[in-house]
């Protein structure tokens, strides 16, 4: 039995994008992404969530065209790691917004509880899910980081899907991936 609708064939857009961006863990499973946890394991341990969980939510993400996998070699065993895709970097303004939302709105559980969203261009945190507001530059998953005071003691940059993803879709800038950041 379905856990939910399927609201991928309606009319409203609103409803079309909650298909697939309304799942809290898809999100999460989004924001390691972005943070540079693309490996299972490594979301794994940092979300606590079963490996079945884990692996209908990149099932899902990577069937919408948000994600895609990569192999990489693990000590001589090939594996697979999740990378955004363009379209994936393009939910940026939308996980910005859960992120500045959540901070106006609701308190937070401890002083450490917080994200903030950066412009990495001018070094200054934003308001806005999609402009900077000091310089008004467009926030893109290249020129943005985040800075969660329980992750790290400074904003981390954002990944970025790959350059060979960047080739399929010629209407985007080239980039490039950033580190991981556990």
């Amino acid at each position: 039995m379905a856990l939910r609708s399927d609201w991928s064939a309606r009319t409203c857009s609103l409803a079309r994008g909650l298909d697939i961006l309304a799942d809290p863990w898809g999100m999460l499973v989004l924001r390691e992404v972005f943070f540079g946890n693309g490996r299972f394991d490594a979301m794994k341990a940092r979300l606590g969530v079963a490996d079945s969980v884990l692996t209908r939510r990149l099932a899902a993400l990577v069937g919408a065209g948000l994600l895609a996998r990569s192999p990489y070699d693990d000590g001589g065993r090939r594996r697979q790691e999740y990378v955004l895709t363009p379209k994936g970097e393009d939910a940026l303004p939308v996980l910005n917004a859960v992120v500045l939302w959540s901070e106006k709105h609701l308190p937070a559980p401890s002083d450490q509880a917080h994200m903030f969203v950066i412009h990495s261009g001018c070094g200054q945190r934003t308001s806005s899910a999609d402009r900077c507001t000091a310089c008004g530059e467009r926030l893109t998953a290249e020129n943005t980081s985040w800075h969660s005071l329980t992750r790290s003691a400074a904003p981390v940059p954002l990944a970025t899907a790959p350059p060979a993803a960047r080739t399929a879709a010629p209407d985007r800038r080239t980039s490039r991936t950033k580190g991981t950041a556990a």
